[in-house]
């Protein structure tokens, strides 16, 4: 079964396996098998979650191939996003040499929402940073409204919906305005440009003539 996944997995293709049974295997041999065909490295798109799954993959598919330098299109989702907008970005209205904020920096701009705002924590309670970025966070990764995170997961800020709806606004036009995203947008605006530009779309397209997604 692994075999036939390996050399016959032309068109879109889903393999279901249980924990240990070899998907990464067959997925690093797959790619093996494909540059064994003459397939450009740049055609293929090889993407998992994190950074060592990544690097397993890359590290494997170079031993099977005796090669260090292939697959330039490889890594994490957020990886590949990063690239891709760096040319790209500019139809979003970013400059090109935009910075990611980790954390703490999303943090930091979320205080500056605040007092924005004029909120004054200690006066009356009130979500802390770290807890307005993940209801920001789940929203834009759900596709869902502030409002139904809320009625979620967050019920009793409920009645600061509104204030927490300014405060997402805010933070994404400073985000913007400072030319930087954060880990979220790597992947919204990944998908934005997709959805916006046909050109872009149809340069993925032709580009990347094999995707293989390996998910741990």
């Amino acid at each position: 079964e692994q075999l036939d996944v390996v050399r016959n997995a032309d068109g879109p293709c889903l393999v279901l396996a249980g924990a240990g049974s070899g998907k990464t295997r067959v997925i690093t041999y797959r790619v093996a098998y494909l540059l064994e065909r003459g397939v450009s490295p740049e055609n293929i798109l090889l993407v998992t979650f994190t950074n060592k799954a990544a690097r397993e993959m890359i590290e494997r598919v170079a031993r099977l191939t005796s090669s260090l330098s292939i697959l330039p299109w490889s890594g994490t989702f957020h990886h590949i996003a990063y690239r891709v907008l760096k040319k790209y970005c500019s139809v979003l209205g970013y400059k090109n040499n935009y910075s990611v904020l980790d954390s703490d920096d999303s943090s930091n701009l979320i205080k500056q929402c605040l007092k924005d705002e004029g909120i004054d924590r200690t006066a009356r309670r009130f979500p802390s940073p770290a807890v307005l970025q993940s209801i920001i966070s789940y929203a834009r990764n759900s596709e869902t409204t502030i409002d139904e995170v809320l009625g979620l997961k967050y019920q009793h800020f409920l009645a600061l919906a509104d204030t927490i709806k300014s405060i997402a606004i805010n933070y994404e036009k400073r985000k913007l305005a400072a030319n930087v995203m954060d880990f979220d947008d790597l992947l919204v605006n990944w998908l934005k440009l997709l959805q916006q530009s046909e050109k872009i779309r149809e340069k993925h397209q032709e580009q990347f003539q094999y995707i293989l997604v390996d998910e741990y």
